[in-house]
């Protein structure tokens, strides 16, 4: 019998399945703010603050470009999902045969144009003159990982809408590790290697994500496993993709709203100084742990949604979204409570600067306020992308960054004269991001299906024997 290699999520316990299948990809996603953690330390503690200011600029950058490829497999793993719902396992093919193609096409251009166009972006940011060129170096080595990124992320999303969570931490895990210890090889040149300082960090990125894309490759191929990318069909590709595109493009706009949206964020910190955009960068890797479980539950919850919504079974959304808000939302709380409590013994574990903690502590007292309000946007942003609908969560984004954090962050931080005005900007945004999510959550619009229903009669074989395993346990 083969490796299971997928979890049937139209029957069984909700909250059990919610729980088993956001436990791998909670587990993926400390992993690598763990790394991210290891690594700002290594930066801020050895090569100082100038350094971390550099990091702080250049991701908000790398973040909007991986956007794109993190929004076009959002729709992957919704068509894989429904497809798998309803047992459609040759139309589940093409999706496969489809996105293969158009991600890493994408991940080539995209690096392509980075490349040429990372100097003018940092300038546009008003990057601080003494690190732009320590920002330029450092973005360009970093971005020759995105095709690869691009395909961990594709691999990931294609597993996921079957229901397996664990192939992807496994392959995970080794990647972050090999980061981990390659970091400080490669930065102050240990083992005879030279020394490269700050781009030491991304030169480990670049060669740990291509091993663990190829491993992971070969190992799926070695599996046989429907889902694994493989030579494409191309008869099919038209049809396919452009329903990945349909789906896909509002997805990746939505995210790199977000992410432009960060950009023009730290453009406004960054125009308040050195110790303004550390502060930010610090506080932001509270951030990452504090979101950790909201995003991670609400991919949970869309692949939930988009296999019953496939099934037809849309009598089990309404409970998906209950134990969603309760599971998400009640591990955000705590998370928030103690980023209120102890701020300041949080940003010391990156910073030892007095000037920074200060700014930092008021971002967290400000801002960690309110991080639960962003666990329950994605679990009805969650459901709403199962269904297909993410035009409409990209509106909510483009109404929450563009109508509110980034206008309100220029606005309240110039009359105050302070960074405090960007903090408070982004706190306000995600309260109205929940209110006009929730709205269209219970407003019902988004049940309209995007999957025919499957004919009736055994046409084609249960997914568990397509896998070559019984459906159940990932």
């Amino acid at each position: 019998m083969k490796a299971p290699f997928g979890r049937d999520l139209t029957t069984g316990s909700i909250p059990r399945h919610l729980v088993a299948f956001s436990i791998p990809m909670l587990m993926g996603s400390f992993l690598q703010t763990a790394y991210s953690f290891i690594n700002a330390i290594w930066v801020g503690r050895f090569l100082g603050t100038e350094a971390l200011a550099v990091v702080t600029v250049s991701f908000p950058v790398v973040f909007v470009l991986f956007s794109i490829g993190m929004g076009l497999t959002m729709a992957t793993s919704i068509l894989v999902s429904q497809n798998y719902g309803a047992r459609r396992m040759d139309e589940l093919r093409k999706v496969v045969d489809s996105s293969t193609v158009l991600i890493y096409s994408l991940g080539v251009v995209l690096t392509l144009l980075g490349e040429w166009l990372a100097p003018s972006i940092l300038t546009l940011m008003d990057t601080p003159p003494e690190i732009h060129a320590e920002s330029v170096s450092y973005l360009r080595i970093f971005l020759l990982s995105m095709p690869l990124g691009f395909g961990l992320f594709l691999t990931r999303s294609l597993l996921q809408g079957v229901g397996d969570s664990k192939t992807p931490l496994y392959f995970q895990a080794g990647s972050v590790l090999l980061t981990t210890v390659l970091d400080p090889v490669l930065m102050f040149g240990w083992l005879g290697l030279p020394k490269l300082g700050l781009n030491g960090t991304a030169w480990a990125t670049v060669v740990s994500q291509l091993l663990a894309l190829v491993t992971l490759l070969v190992y799926l191929r070695m599996k046989d496993v429907p889902v694994a990318p493989r030579r494409p069909r191309l008869a099919h590709l038209g049809p396919v993709t452009l329903k990945t595109l349909r789906i896909g493009v509002p997805a990746a706009v939505q995210q790199s709203l977000v992410s432009i949206g960060m950009v023009f964020v730290t453009g406004l910190v960054n125009g308040f100084g050195e110790v303004a955009t550390a502060a930010f960068g610090a506080a932001s890797r509270i951030d990452q742990i504090a979101f950790m479980p909201a995003m991670t539950f609400g991919m949970a919850i869309s692949t939930l949604a988009g296999q019953n919504l496939g099934a037809g079974r849309d009598d089990r959304v309404q409970e998906i979204f209950k134990w969603g808000c309760l599971l998400s939302g009640g591990v955000t709380l705590v998370i928030s409570a103690v980023a209120v409590t102890f701020p300041e013994a949080l940003l010391r574990i990156f910073v030892t600067d007095p000037a920074v903690i200060g700014p930092g502590v008021t971002y967290l007292h400000i801002v960690g306020g309110t991080y639960v309000l962003f666990a329950l946007i994605f679990v009805s942003n969650g459901i709403i992308n199962g269904a297909g609908r993410t035009l409409m969560t990209t509106a909510f984004s483009l109404l929450s960054l563009w109508v509110v954090r980034v206008p309100v962050a220029y606005w309240l931080s110039r009359r105050m004269g302070s960074v405090t005005g960007v903090w408070i900007a982004m706190a306000l945004s995600f309260g109205v991001s929940l209110v006009v999510s929730m709205a269209y959550y219970f407003s019902g619009r988004w049940r309209r299906p995007l999957l025919k229903k499957p004919p009736e009669g055994p046409t084609t074989p249960n997914p568990g024997e397509v896998f070559g395993h019984e459906t159940g346990e990932a």
